[in-house]
């Protein structure tokens, strides 16, 4: 595992074949890192699939509502809701999407980002200053590269916990 730094700003998501460790980066997009931290705290994502899973480009997760294997899956409706709480407005940067660098999903509002987000499997430079940076992958990314695919996919991976490291 990766020599984490800020505890408090890395977060920690346990998948299937091992630990995937994220340095989010709060000087960029504070209201984002501060979203993922508060539902990583309520044990919202534990058990939430990846529910959209492009071979080169990123496989997407994050769905609160309706993407919990372990709390009634609904993988029709996975990808189409969010957390009980208000949506975040886009923290756009000058931050490239490469690989290994976690995005706000949103819908076409850019103000739209509220749980779901994005690890990109390449450099995926098409969407810079479309969608918010708010994290890089440290370790872990041959975990990531081992999801499973589809839209969606028909036995989805799912993320087991995620946890902020300072409170791991």
């Amino acid at each position: 595992m990766a020599e984490i730094k800020d505890p408090e700003n890395t977060i920690i998501i346990e998948l299937k074949d091992g630990p995937v460790t994220i340095e989010l980066l709060p000087d960029v997009a504070p209201q984002h890192c501060a979203r993922m931290k508060e539902l990583a705290r309520e044990g919202a994502y534990d058990g939430v699939v990846f529910h959209r899973v492009i071979e080169g480009f990123m496989a997407q997760t994050g769905d609160v509502a309706h993407g919990n294997a372990d709390k009634g899956l609904n993988i029709r409706a996975a990808g189409t809701g969010g957390s009980d709480k208000p949506n975040v407005p886009a923290e756009f940067s000058k931050l490239p999407h490469d690989r290994g660098t976690i995005g706000a999903a949103r819908s076409q509002n850019p103000n739209s980002a509220n749980s779901q987000f994005f690890i990109n499997f390449k450099d995926n430079h098409f969407l810079n200053g479309q969608y918010t940076v708010y994290g890089r992958v440290v370790s872990g990314m041959e975990h990531v590269d081992k999801i499973v695919r589809g839209e969606p996919p028909a036995n989805p991976d799912k993320m087991i916990s995620m946890k902020v490291a300072a409170d791991a």
